[in-house]
């Protein structure tokens, strides 16, 4: 039923705010902003900028702030400005001491935040979060135990996960038909920027052929099938016509024409092109598919093709990212532009572990491809063991407890692997839109960094509500549900269920 109302709208300043004009402390924003070691890392992101010259820059906890929360909310940098200047919390944990309608930067800067912030700050910033927190874990935990342990007495202790994925990249599938159109139209803007100093002197501007070569390109790009053959011939007509821009943009250098005169972006696809047709002449005079640092996009020309080898995608195009994972922490150990073997990271991965938490793993679990000889003799030598089957040929007789070793080290791994699903459904992993090689960089840190922000988040609100629950004299959970020998009460497993009486 709805029933209408007789009430007027009403001015924006006579709007009643629920906290009465205050912000609420377990407001998420607020807790997530006492997570956050802002003013260690304050100096570090200071040597950015110099101490006399340029306008006054913005806060290193507004230019981390305004990352994560765009990450945290997945919206474009233009929107996350609005959400900024709507919302008092978002203002709060960006630093501001009071709320302002207006925005506080132009949607631009996040460039220069992505740029200033680097991956590696931000592994530091992830690992120091996670390390203060549990560390606070272990006061506590100390304080209850009526026996403490003995660092010395220590041994492995913990699990290891570890795997590697691919960070696609905001890109078109490549195709050498369409990568060489488009160096084709970089080397026609280039040759109208270096005519124009030379306009006076030159009567006639250098021919290009751009109608003919587009109608080349689209003539079997159009084509639904399309032969190799015909194919092959376009690609060799493309490279023609760039090659005869390429002798053209010399003529004009040697003419007089300056690169000074070409602006950084035009010099940069300048030489993008100039190794782009250099590969794309080789693989086809070669009749090859495949090269070295094979280029895959004019704009973005750090990217590479990374092999995966998987039924849905065999072929990736961005960053290939090697991740380890402990105790719900996530943390990114190595990010390359390059395909590389994850094996060759476990040892120093291992060693990472040991640093952080003072001791090695028990147990680490990986897939097939970290089980070289290397690493298992590595690993035995540290009394660690490696989840997987033994190398050689498989026994005949696999005994019940193996078998349940194994079914128990797989369900662990996949651990990690709801980390790389959630990192991609939830977060900006699936698809990188930034187009700089650092900015992407700074953009796959700050995925794991919320990842782990919003776990501690998580825990937090899981321990305010099992203690409101276990100290309520009004308790809507059912006595026989709640554990005494826990004091916390863990409700992670059981069901709330109503009190029906």
């Amino acid at each position: 039923m709805y029933q209408k109302t007789n009430e007027s709208s009403i001015a924006p300043e006579n709007f009643e705010l629920p906290f009465e004009g205050k912000l609420s402390a377990d407001n998420r924003w607020i807790i997530m902003a006492e997570l956050i070691p802002w003013e260690e890392f304050e100096e570090e992101y200071a040597q950015n900028f110099d101490e006399e010259m340029g306008a006054p820059a913005k806060p290193f906890r507004m230019a981390l702030g305004a990352l994560i929360i765009k990450e945290k909310l997945k919206t474009s940098d233009r929107e996350t400005i609005e959400q900024i200047k709507e919302n008092p919390y978002l203002q709060y944990f960006l630093g501001m001491s009071a709320y302002s309608n207006e925005a506080l930067f132009d949607a631009t800067m996040f460039v220069n935040f992505r740029k200033r912030i680097s991956n590696n700050l931000i592994n530091k910033i992830n690992k120091r979060m996670v390390m203060r927190e549990r560390k606070k874990k272990e006061i506590e935990e100390k304080s209850e135990r009526k026996e403490e342990e003995k660092e010395s007495q220590i041994k492995n202790k913990g699990k290891l996960i570890l795997d590697a994925s691919c960070a696609p990249a905001d890109l078109s599938y490549p195709q050498d038909l369409g990568i060489l159109n488009q160096a084709r139209k970089k080397t026609e803007n280039i040759l109208d920027c270096l005519y124009q100093s030379l306009k006076i002197k030159l009567k006639k501007k250098p021919r290009t052929y751009r109608k003919r070569a587009r109608k080349d390109y689209l003539k079997v790009a159009k084509k639904r099938r399309c032969s190799q053959k015909e194919r092959r011939e376009a690609i060799k007509k493309q490279l023609q016509y760039i090659k005869r821009n390429l002798s053209q943009i010399e003529k004009l250098i040697e003419g007089g024409s300056e690169l000074s005169s070409l602006s950084k972006r035009n010099y940069k696809m300048l030489l993008v092109v100039t190794e782009v047709y250099r590969q794309q002449l080789w693989m086809w005079e070669n009749k090859s598919s495949r090269i070295d640092d094979r280029i895959v996009s004019i704009t973005q020309p750090h990217i590479r093709p990374i092999v995966r080898g998987k039924a849905g995608k065999p072929v990736e195009f961005g960053a290939k990212i090697s991740v380890s994972c402990f105790e719900s922490y996530v943390f990114l150990d190595h990010l390359s532009w390059d395909n590389f073997n994850e094996s060759g990271d476990l040892q120093a991965q291992v060693e990472e572990y040991k640093e952080f938490t003072g001791y090695y793993p028990e147990s680490v679990h990986v897939d097939k491809i970290y089980r070289t000889r290397k690493n298992l003799a590595w690993c035995k030598e540290r009394g660690i063991r490696i989840s997987g089957v033994p190398l050689g040929r498989p026994p005949k007789n696999i005994s019940k407890e193996t078998k349940k070793q194994a079914l128990e080290d797989e369900g662990i791994r996949n651990a990690i692997e709801g980390k790389f699903g959630q990192a991609k459904r939830r977060y900006s992993l699936d698809c990188i839109m930034t187009k700089l090689d650092k900015t992407s960089e700074t953009d796959l840190a700050i995925t794991f960094l919320v990842i782990n922000l919003s776990n501690l988040l998580r825990q937090v609100n899981c321990l305010f509500l099992s203690l409101f629950l276990y100290t309520s004299k009004f308790s809507f959970i059912h006595p026989s549900l709640i554990r005494k020998d826990d004091k916390k009460a863990d409700f992670s497993t059981e069901k709330l269920i109503l009190n029906s009486g």
